[in-house]
């Protein structure tokens, strides 16, 4: 069983300094291209999907925006037919192949481990990932910083990670937060606590918010 990463391509629109004028598609950054994309996206997968994966035989099959996995059988299935059915799908759409490597292959923010007979998965993060967060001594709302912890602390528990993997995220989060100057105890408490409160509460205060100005 092997993992594959597909991504949908995007064009650039300058060329040597001059602006390209594309005369199929939107404009990427409009209110409607992400909708419109979406809509063409899920009415290819729902016409020609069922088809390649009959033909393939492909045993899994994910999708989040641009980005497909596909599990398949490497005895009885060849990548690179895969990948040319993909592109004779529609003129205007172009899919790269990511294949695993040393049983490693990323998808999205997660490294996916194949170790038979099964799979283990540890955080990923961009050869370009800097360790910032908004400064604790920044003058911004309090809840913007409290969110950004938040995040990492509720992916820190929500992703089935092994303990080693687990411990490494942990260790890791506390570096970021020493490198922004946030105190490190009190977070640690602060992120199991907030995994406690997502329990349904009968009498749950209200609250409101409003634009802050320093």
């Amino acid at each position: 069983m092997f993992l594959w990463r597909i991504e949908v391509l995007r064009q650039i629109c300058l060329n040597n300094n001059n602006v390209v004028i594309h005369n199929v598609g939107l404009a990427m950054g409009t209110p409607s291209c992400s909708i419109l994309s979406e809509i063409l996206i899920q009415h290819i997968e729902h016409t020609h999907l069922p088809q390649l994966t009959h033909k393939h035989e492909f045993i899994n099959y994910f999708q989040y925006v641009g980005d497909r996995l596909l599990i398949y059988d490497s005895s009885h299935t060849d990548i690179h037919t895969i990948l040319e059915d993909f592109n004779s799908i529609h003129p205007n759409l172009q899919f790269t192949e990511e294949v695993e490597q040393s049983n490693l292959l990323n998808y999205l923010d997660i490294t996916i481990h194949k170790a038979p007979p099964n799979i283990k998965i540890s955080t990923y993060r961009k050869p370009t990932f800097t360790d910032t967060l908004i400064p604790y001594n920044s003058n911004h709302p309090i809840q913007y910083k409290y969110s950004a912890i938040r995040f990492l602390y509720n992916r820190l528990n929500s992703y089935h990670l092994r303990e080693e993997e687990y411990q490494q995220e942990e260790n890791i989060i506390q570096n970021i937060l020493h490198n922004n100057s946030y105190q490190l105890t009190p977070y640690k408490q602060y992120a199991s606590k907030q995994h406690q409160s997502q329990q349904p509460q009968e009498n749950k205060r209200k609250w409101t918010t409003f634009t802050y100005t320093g």
